[in-house]
Parts: C-alpha cells; structure tokens; sequence
C-alpha cells in the first residue's frame, strides 16, 4: 500500500485592510519600513512571499515550511498595520513560486494595467478575492519586476 507523503511546505494568501497613512509620501515610507523588517525576519525564517498594496488593501503569499509560515502569519494578524485579515488560501506545495524573502508591488502607473486586468478591487470589497486571480497577478507582478531587471526567466 502506498501513503502519499504529505509536504511541510505551504503557500497562504491573504488579504487585509491596510491601515497606512493617506498621504503618498508616508505611506511610501511606510510600505518601505514594513519592506525592510520583514525582509531580514523572513529571511531568518526561510519564508519567501509577494506583497501587493492596492486600494487600501494589503494582499500577499507567503511561502515557506508550515511552522514558518504559520508563525509569520500570526505576527502579521497581530499587527496593528492590518485590519480584517482574512486567509484567501492555505495549501501545500511542491515547490516555490517566488524568489525573493520580500518583495512588495504597490501600484503604480507603470504597472496600472496588470492591476486593472486582474480587476481585483471589486472582490476585495466585498470580501471575496479568488486565490487564482491574487496567484495570476503576483506571477505577472513578478514577472515584470524581473523583466525590468533584465532577467527573463526563474530556476526555481
């Protein structure tokens, strides 16, 4: 008989309301200050994640071993930068999708469109973001971050 073995390795994607400064250049430094601790304790915790400001609104994958991620979680949940979180998807995966401890992708008018084609602020408002939509745009958020870069494709 044969068991499937079960992976300690997870992706969670989450949505919060993001309680920021309304004024572009704090937030700005906000947003930068949030980049830069979770960087180094996501880092020390093997985590890797996306984090994409919109509308008000902070959504983003985590990914990394189960205790890690569920750890990292709980500390976000208790922060007070964050209102009415809510877990979109926990799943076990084989493998990571994302590259980088910490990375962030507010909007902005040089990605707009990837943004508008994922149409993300509707579901958001009403509490109901698909975990295909938030997975589709992360990707191509990704993807034209590295492109920007120069680098035009992932080993991961």
């Amino acid at each position: 008989m044969r068991t499937s073995k079960r992976s300690s390795l997870i992706h969670l994607i989450y949505f919060s309301r993001a309680q920021l400064s309304a004024e572009p250049g704090v937030r700005a430094r906000q947003i930068n200050e949030i980049a830069r601790h979770a960087q180094k304790k996501n880092e020390f915790s093997v985590i890797t994640s996306l984090l994409i400001v919109d509308q008000g609104y902070f959504i983003q994958i985590l990914e990394g071993e189960r205790m890690s991620v569920q750890e990292t979680f709980q500390r976000i949940s208790a922060d007070n930068r964050h209102r009415d979180v809510h877990i979109v998807e926990w799943r076990e995966i084989t493998k990571r999708e994302f590259v980088t401890s910490f990375a962030s992708a507010p909007r902005t008018p040089s990605n707009d469109a990837l943004f508008q084609k994922a149409n993300l602020g509707p579901m958001l408002q009403r509490g109901t973001p698909k975990a295909s939509t938030i997975y589709s745009l992360a990707q191509a958020l990704q993807a034209d971050t590295m492109a920007k870069q120069g680098i035009d494709h992932l080993f991961v």
